[in-house]
Formats: structure tokens, C-alpha cells, sequence
């Protein structure tokens, strides 16, 4: 602890101070003041800085995006316009090796068709056998064996062209008879298309055949 000296003085009686005595009550913060305070050149220092920086990093962002925008394709909705000069032209003189048979196509081939392959044989071809046609359903010239009653029609020609028709949609009348029969009722004539059968049991058998392809039928007594 420093121990300091005090000189009493009387009441009235100045104090003695030469000129390099100051009073520490009375010195200003100046000092204080000095290191301390904010330095203003710093803060502006660090000011440009920032915007420098700042600078940078928007003008670097601006050049690369122009930069890639300018290599890419922006439409405009126009009409490419078809250039006057053939795209492509045949060489004079193509060049490379050219084989034997390059360019031809068959006239078949060139058409878009198809040919069978076939290999080489010594053997002389064999004709194939003629196809036996398979014997037409005749109509039935007598009224011997049981009818079995398909439809109804309004004309004999009409008649002809139904039993064409179902002989098309079942195997089951393949080969059999049928007659074509001419009856009266009250609108008038019609011709019955009936399947002839050899006996009852027989176009039984029939008639069943029929409605399991779906057809209708009645076997006549």
C-alpha cells in the first residue's frame, strides 16, 4: 500500500502549484478515450471489404450463368426452312471394295415380300397329290328318313343360302342330306330347311349335335 503525504492548509490560503502539477481530479478521459474508443478506419476498411466480396461473388454468378446460357438452344417458334441442296449426295466414287452380287435385290424382295427358302436336292420334285374336295351336301330327292327341322324362310332361295350358312357354323351337318320343303300356313308359303336323317335314332343324335353348337332344331315325326 503507498502511503501518500497531505498538507493541511489554512482556510483561504491557495494551494502551491507549479506549472507541471495538474490535479488528477480534474485531467479529462482523453487517454481513456484514446484506448478504447472505435477506430474509424478500420470500420471503413472492413466495409470494403465486404463490398468487394460481395462484388465478386454477384459478378462471378452473372458471368457463369450467361456463360452457360449462351450454348444452349433457345426455341423461338420459327419454321426451319428446308435447305435448297440435297442433304445428302451420292459419291461419284464411293470407294472400298465392292463384292460380287452388291446391289441387287431380288424383285420380290424389293417389293416388300417374302420368299421361301429352299435347299438343294438331286431329287426331281414330287407332285403333290391333288386334294379330294370333300363331298357337297346334296339335297335330298325322296322323303325316306327322319327329318330333323333347322329354320323356316320365306323363299326356297332363301332356304339354300340358310343351310349354306349353318353348314359354315357346324361340323355336325357336314355330309348329311337336307330338303328344302314347301308348306302353307296362314301368312302364306314357306320353305322348311330340314336335315335328313336315316332314322329316329340317328336324328336324335343329330339334334343334339346341333344345340351344342347353338343351333335350333326339331326333330319331325
Amino acid at each position: 500500500m503507498v502511503e501518500a503525504e497531505y498538507e493541511e492548509i489554512d482556510d483561504g490560503e491557495e494551494l502551491a502549484l507549479s506549472g507541471d502539477d495538474s490535479l488528477p481530479w480534474l485531467e479529462s478521459d482523453e487517454e481513456d478515450d484514446e484506448a478504447g474508443g472505435i477506430d474509424t478506419a478500420q470500420v471503413i476498411g472492413f466495409v470494403a471489404i465486404l463490398v468487394a466480396l460481395l462484388v465478386i461473388v454477384v459478378g462471378g454468378i452473372w458471368y457463369f450463368t450467361n456463360r452457360a446460357g449462351d450454348g444452349e438452344f433457345v426455341a423461338d417458334g420459327s419454321i426451319i426452312a428446308a435447305p435448297d441442296i440435297p442433304v445428302k449426295v451420292k459419291p461419284d466414287d464411293p470407294g472400298g471394295k465392292e463384292f460380287e452380287g452388291t446391289g441387287n435385290v431380288a424383285p420380290v424382295v424389293g417389293e416388300g415380300q417374302t420368299r421361301e427358302g429352299r435347299v438343294a436336292s438331286d431329287e426331281e420334285p414330287v407332285p403333290a397329290p391333288a386334294e379330294t374336295a370333300a363331298p357337297e351336301p346334296r339335297e335330298a330327292a325322296t322323303d325316306d328318313g327322319v327329318a330333323v327341322q333347322l329354320a323356316a324362310y320365306s323363299s326356297r332361295a332363301r332356304a339354300q343360302q340358310g343351310w349354306n350358312e349353318l353348314s359354315r357354323r357346324t361340323d355336325a351337318l357336314s355330309g348329311v342330306r337336307y330338303r328344302i320343303a314347301e308348306g302353307q300356313i296362314d301368312i302364306g308359303t314357306v320353305y322348311r330347311l330340314q336335315a335328313m336323317a336315316s332314322d329316329r335314332a340317328g336324328a336324335d343324335v343329330l339334334c343334339a349335335a346341333l344345340k351344342a353348337d347353338g343351333l335350333d332344331c326339331q326333330v319331325k315325326p
